[in-house]
């Protein structure tokens, strides 16, 4: 697994929502779900994928409509490496987000 360089609140905002859930997310709802813009969103996504972090595919569902959605979700190893920077990074933050920090850090430690 290749190292992140750098770890700001957006990407720990990112691991946090793929954390947040036992499926596999698509860009748009990661988007909705940490507030952030397209334009962090994917390119973190990207360097997440780069780094063995994350992996994604096409959504396939034909009854759907709309456009294909590309699926992402962390590795086992990206896993274990978000819990521990969002763990890590809730301690820094304001109360709210401190706790829902170690809420998510807890369930993906049960569910894993």
């Amino acid at each position: 697994m290749e190292p992140l360089e750098r770890i700001g609140k957006a990407t720990v905002d990112v691991l946090a929502a793929l954390l947040d859930g036992d499926r596999p997310r698509w860009g748009l709802e990661i988007i909705k779900l940490t507030g952030r813009p397209s334009g962090s969103v994917y390119p973190l996504l990207d360097r997440l994928e780069r780094a063995g972090w994350v992996t994604s595919t096409w959504d396939d569902d034909a009854d759907r409509r709309g456009p294909r959605r590309r699926m992402y979700v962390l590795t086992p190893e990206g896993a274990r490496e978000a819990v521990k920077v969002c763990s890590a990074r809730a301690g820094g933050h304001r109360a709210g987000d401190r706790n829902r920090g170690t809420a998510t850090a807890r369930r993906a430690q049960v569910s894993r």
